[in-house]
């Protein structure tokens, strides 16, 4: 069985459709991408699968637990982290802080305990410090965990953002757009943080990304989106060199 299988998805937003008969399968440790023009669905799809829109059709099976419909902390507790086009970080806060926020639903202590501060509470908190110190190190940002998380570089703050998502411990990491905004240096670097991400944490990770260059060099497979379906799907090569794909990135005739 796949870790996740996703079949005839689909959702609409007053008369528009904006995704329909959706379908994918990842397995452990799969680096999968799903690519398309702006408007081809991709980060509606990537809402239905964390729980922020509920889907009018279709089944989310996670690891055997079908997830569809659930709520996004349901989500996040059965195995699925994500990223966002736009970074969203505790940008107040500092770069420790922002990685132990993503340890929320694995608090390894109660509420009496974080209220009173007693020797379980400062123990706990003594290993989620060291667990996020590992992450940071993963990402060679360990140096400013200290760091208000506003004053990283921008590819940094991508680094961290996918940082607190691992530290949820999940089976699935989904990255919405992550090399955006980045220059071809931080690109390069990301595209090789990503692959130790997936060999050394050993999770599957399923990514939207603009930059066509990124997806061929990292991707085992590729699904195409546009206008809401599935035009295409196969390894790098076999999607590059689809006509339907080259016609809706580029434009051409429907025939």
């Amino acid at each position: 069985m796949a870790l996740l299988e996703v079949t005839n998805l689909g959702i609409s937003f007053g008369g528009l459709q904006a995704v329909s008969g959706f379908r994918l399968s990842v397995d452990s440790g799969h680096l999968y991408g799903l690519i398309g023009p702006n408007g081809a669905g991709k980060t509606t799809a990537f809402n239905m699968l964390t729980g922020m829109y509920e889907p009018d059709e279709g089944k989310i099976i996670l690891d055997g637990v079908d997830i569809t419909g659930k709520s996004p902390e349901f989500i996040s507790k059965a195995g699925i982290a994500r990223t966002f086009q736009n970074i969203r970080l505790f940008k107040r806060m500092s770069v420790l802080d922002n990685v132990k926020v993503g340890m929320h639903n694995k608090v390894p202590y109660g509420m009496w305990h974080g209220v009173l501060r007693d020797g379980v509470f400062r123990a706990k908190e003594k290993e989620m410090d060291q667990r996020a110190m590992n992450l940071l190190e993963v990402f060679g940002i360990a140096d400013k965990a200290g760091h208000v998380a506003s004053q990283l570089p921008y590819g940094e703050q991508r680094k961290l953002e996918i940082c607190r998502a691992l530290a949820s411990e999940p089976k699935l990491l989904l990255l919405d757009e992550p090399a955006a905004g980045m220059n071809p240096n931080e690109t390069i670097e990301l595209r090789e943080t990503v692959r130790k991400v997936r060999d050394d944490f050993g999770i599957a990770i399923l990514l939207i990304e603009h930059d066509m260059k990124f997806v061929m060099g990292i991707c085992e497979e590729i699904t195409v989106l546009e206008y809401g379906k599935i035009i295409a799907h196969g390894d790098p090569e076999t999607v590059s060199n689809d006509p339907r794909v080259i016609a809706a990135y580029l434009g051409g005739d429907d025939d």
